[in-house]
């Protein structure tokens, strides 16, 4: 039995759209567009503006040190000069449950909710941003923990070692197919009881109009709820589009012949093999005692080694359990492209910006070699090549989207595509995934990222994107280091659109801590 579960795809979708009463007709009446917002600051025609992004937070006090809340730390100086924040996703881990929204974000980032002196009054679907948060859901936000395990906890000898070693925070109610991260974050519409308290809450908090027709106004200190899993807002002149990866990230089926038999064993193999090294890992922490410090820090090595176990299992799984009939979020991959084409359209726009959870290029050891991102790579890339033969000399010799930001690996990092051959060329990205759960090393194979186009017979593999900048986890022993993250943004006015960016990091050795601040860059 695992440890964790995850809703199908289908599931995700059903359950969000019911959140949020997707096309109820008093929405449809009103002709009120429920994937765009307006963020009501007062300063959002200005074309110079800054922003920063984190990523796969959620995670409480370790061992007597906190590195969320060394991230928010970092981030507090430069609150008052930021006008947002993009979450790419993991807002709570493990399983994100409700009832670790006050240790695990609430109490981190107090500063920046109203009411923040007394975070332990604040309810986790009754957040009010001072300085929007504006998120999009990753895995863990959907992840749940079997019946089984809730109704016996304890009774097994594999949950037994991992809630009291593994330091992990699985909660007892799992994220009930995010249906916590939807209370937390979106206009839970689905709350509303009667008919004519809908019809008040729309007329008060969807007054703001875009080119779709009226939409959520978003009001830092007031009301801040995004209207969808999945939006779009406008702010100095550049487009934001916040994507739902989960549900676009299922890996293609195996092939119906000798060769996918083959692959279908290997990776049974692989399963069976990281079963044994769980088990001898966990073993190993049997043996550990978290009260004493150089005890604590080999227990966190193996938790992290714990914590990759998992995903790399949950991959396989995946790649096992894809057929032909398995459902991609083609709604929201065709929103996508049209919102973009409409962008390119609209002159005042002057930059384009897509961030969602899973990365399409990164070097973080666990994920290049992934199924999940190798298929969110190619839906995306799909989604580009439409809106490029759409919009034809209009985006000759320039890229879709200015700039993509993602969070699932566990590290800061700035990669750049070369010329792929497709329509995601030349595309800087942003991982910002290192504000909280374990950093991760990069992988031994170095900075190039190499992709074989099996689409193309005979086509060789060739070189896809550059790693320009890497912070994970490195070292060993006395001389590791543990750098947590975030990174601002400063906006530049004019065109072409350009970007400096400012890496935060407080990174611990031993059991001191340092933050320092990598030198910026243009992009």
């Amino acid at each position: 039995m695992n440890l964790i579960s995850e809703p199908s795809i289908r599931v995700k979708i059903q359950k969000m759209k019911e959140r949020v009463r997707w096309l109820h007709p008093q929405i449809v009446a009103r002709g009120i567009d429920q994937t765009s917002m307006v963020i009501d600051d007062g300063k959002e025609n200005s074309p110079e503006f800054s922003f920063m992004v984190i990523g796969d937070t959620g995670t409480k006090s370790h061992y007597g040190h906190h590195p969320q809340r060394k991230v928010a730390e970092l981030m507090l100086p430069h609150k008052d000069e930021c006008r947002f924040v993009l979450h790419t996703g993991d807002v709570i881990y493990v399983v994100g449950s409700r009832e670790y929204y006050r240790t695990n974000f609430i109490e981190p980032y107090r500063e920046f909710l109203e009411g923040g002196n007394y975070a332990e009054r604040i309810a986790y679907n009754r957040m009010v941003f001072n300085l929007p948060f504006l998120p999009v859901p990753g895995n863990h936000d959907y992840y749940d923990v079997p019946l089984m395990y809730r109704l016996f906890t304890g009774s097994t000898l594999r949950l037994r070692r991992m809630l009291r070693y593994k330091d992990i925070e699985i909660g007892w109610h799992g994220s009930n197919q995010g249906d916590a991260y939807a209370r937390a974050f979106l206009d839970y519409l689905a709350a509303i009881s009667s008919p004519e308290e809908l019809q008040r809450h729309l007329d008060q908090h969807y007054t703001a109009k875009v080119d779709a027709g009226r939409c959520l106004r978003y009001q830092p200190g007031e009301f801040t709820r995004v209207p969808n899993r999945y939006y779009t807002f406008r702010y100095g002149g550049i487009d934001f589009f916040a994507l739902d990866s989960n549900t676009f990230n299922t890996p293609s089926p195996l092939p119906e012949t000798q060769e996918g038999e083959i692959s279908r064993h290997a990776l049974q193999k692989r399963r069976q093999e990281i079963d044994q090294e769980e088990m001898q890992i966990l073993a190993a922490c049997d043996q550990l005692n978290p009260n004493k410090p150089a005890e604590a820090e080999r227990l966190d090595d193996l938790n992290a080694k714990l914590d990759q176990i998992n995903e790399i299992k949950i991959d396989i799984e995946k790649q096992l359990a894809a057929n032909a009939t398995a459902m991609i979020d083609f709604e929201q991959l065709d929103w996508l492209r049209n919102r973009l084409v409409e962008s390119w359209n609209t002159s005042e726009v002057r930059g384009r910006i897509i961030y969602f959870h899973h990365p399409p290029y990164v070097t973080e050891a666990t994920k290049w070699d992934q199924a999940q991102t190798l298929a969110v790579r190619h839906r995306l890339r799909w989604v580009l090549e439409q809106v490029a033969k759409t919009l034809g000399s209009l985006v000759k010799d320039h890229p879709i989207v200015d700039l993509i930001f993602n969070g699932h690996a566990h590290c800061l990092e700035h990669l750049c595509t070369v010329d792929t051959g497709y329509a995601d060329s030349h595309i800087n990205c942003i991982v910002s995934g290192g504000s909280g759960h374990f950093p991760r090393r990069q992988r031994p194979e170095g900075n190039e990222l190499m992709e074989t186009f099996t689409d193309i017979p005979g086509s060789p593999t060739r070189k896809v994107a550059d790693s320009l900048l890497f912070v994970g986890r490195n070292g060993h022993d006395a001389h590791k280091h543990l750098p947590y993250s975030c990174v601002r943004i400063d906006v530049q006015g004019g065109r072409p659109l350009k970007f400096i960016v400012k890496p935060l990091v407080a990174e611990r050795i031993g059991e001191q801590w340092y933050n320092h601040q990598p030198e910026p860059f243009m992009i």
